[in-house]
């Protein structure tokens, strides 16, 4: 008598290097939780890491040169074949850039140890590596569209290089992160801009009919070339105070554009799902650190910048980071696109109110012993909700 053969997908090493997302969505999102769950303390002065950075400094790099680059290796790695039509990039290939990733990682937290220098040549190599895959990728297959990605991926990584040498120069940052920061705001409007309409408009039309996004034309085009303008002259404007009015006005500028940008993308008409009111919530963040940052360049005042830099650090980028995550992994995962309690709950809910306490403890630094722990905690949650919710679909193997 004959048995049925069960037939099982690849092992789990071979599935989780089986797509983008897996290992950046998923390590990133626990790297994200390590940071903060070591930085808070760390800055409090309760503990220490044995790295070469200061504090600050270490938290500056962790958060814009390793989980950011993560989170765009994961979502570029599972675009970019939908874009060229070419196969994926899985199995050992990936698994070798997961691994370099990684090691980046681990050397920055022991470069007290290894050295500084080795670990600034371990953990800049991620980026041009990343950009230079994708690259192949868009001209074999004649994408020239998509060439821009690559140019944000190269300014990232000369603020990256720029972020070293101003450390070994000066022992603090101040033009790098500003770069980054500037960088990464930028891709987010750039992208937030193609997805976020695109995924409320097909969403309106399936479960709340009437009045839809309108597609792109002359004003998110005129939106994008203000804030690119005010973006590129905010760094510029630390190393020529001459230009710090110009750099106020523009970012206010592009803070009421990208507002009024983003309202014509019908927010309000969404709340019914949070799995696209998210990603409104993440974006609002951009044009708010807007206007603050630009604020505060006209009046002098740090405790502003200090809130505008994190409107866009924690909101813009926390925020869509796991706005993006949560629905690429659901799409992936055969899942319904749709939120559940414990995605609202566990995550997005988390991580809008960790920036809305990161933004006030730079606005009321006398509670920063108990805001910044508080908004740390609630940033670890969301994340730490992302692996825990998130992880299965990620790790889970379908019977063949």
């Amino acid at each position: 008598m004959s048995h049925p053969i069960e037939i099982r997908s690849p092992s789990l090493i071979a599935h989780f290097f089986s797509g983008g997302f897996r290992p950046f969505f998923l390590l990133g999102a626990l790297h994200a939780a390590l940071m903060i769950a070591l930085w808070v303390p760390w800055f409090l002065g309760f503990i220490h890491v044995p790295t070469a950075l200061s504090p600050v400094v270490w938290h500056q790099h962790e958060l814009l040169f390793g989980f950011v680059p993560a989170v765009i290796a994961g979502f570029l790695l599972t675009a970019v074949p939908n874009w060229t039509g070419r196969k994926a990039f899985t199995g050992w290939p990936l698994a070798l850039l997961f691994a370099l990733w990684l090691a980046g990682r681990l050397a920055i937290a022991g470069s007290e140890v290894i050295g500084l220098w080795a670990a600034m040549v371990m953990a800049g190599a991620f980026l041009p590596v990343l950009a230079g895959l994708i690259l192949r990728e868009l001209v074999a297959a004649s994408n020239s569209r998509n060439y821009k990605v690559i140019a944000v991926i190269g300014i990232l990584f000369a603020a990256q290089l720029t972020f070293f040498w101003e450390f070994d120069r000066y022992g603090r940052i101040e033009l790098a992160d500003r770069i980054a920061i500037a960088t990464i705001i930028f891709l987010i409007s750039l992208i937030g801009g193609r997805i976020i309409p695109s995924f409320t408009g097909n969403w309106l039309r399936q479960n709340n009919p009437g009045a839809i996004p309108p597609a792109f034309n002359r004003f998110d085009l005129s939106a994008m070339v203000l804030s690119g303008l005010a973006l590129a002259a905010w760094p510029i404007a630390t190393a020529v105070p001459t230009l710090v009015p110009f750099a106020g006005l523009a970012l206010i500028g592009a803070g009421i554009a990208q507002f009024a940008r983003q309202l014509r993308w019908r927010p309000e008409r969404t709340l019914a799902e949070p799995l696209v009111t998210i990603l409104h919530i993440a974006f609002f963040f951009i044009p708010l650190g807007s206007l603050m940052t630009g604020a505060a360049l006209l009046l002098d005042e740090p405790g502003l910048r200090t809130a505008g830099v994190h409107a866009w650090t924690s909101g813009a980028i926390g925020a869509m980071t796991l706005a993006v995550m949560t629905r690429a992994t659901r799409g992936h995962s055969g899942q319904a696109l749709r939120s559940p309690a414990s995605t609202t709950i566990g995550i997005y809910i988390p991580i809008v109110l960790a920036t809305l306490l990161r933004i006030g403890v730079a606005l009321a630094p006398e509670y920063t012993m108990i805001l910044l722990p508080l908004a740390g905690l609630l940033w670890i949650v969301a994340f730490v909700g992302f692996a825990a919710f998130y992880g299965p679909l990620i790790l889970r193997r379908k019977l063949i």
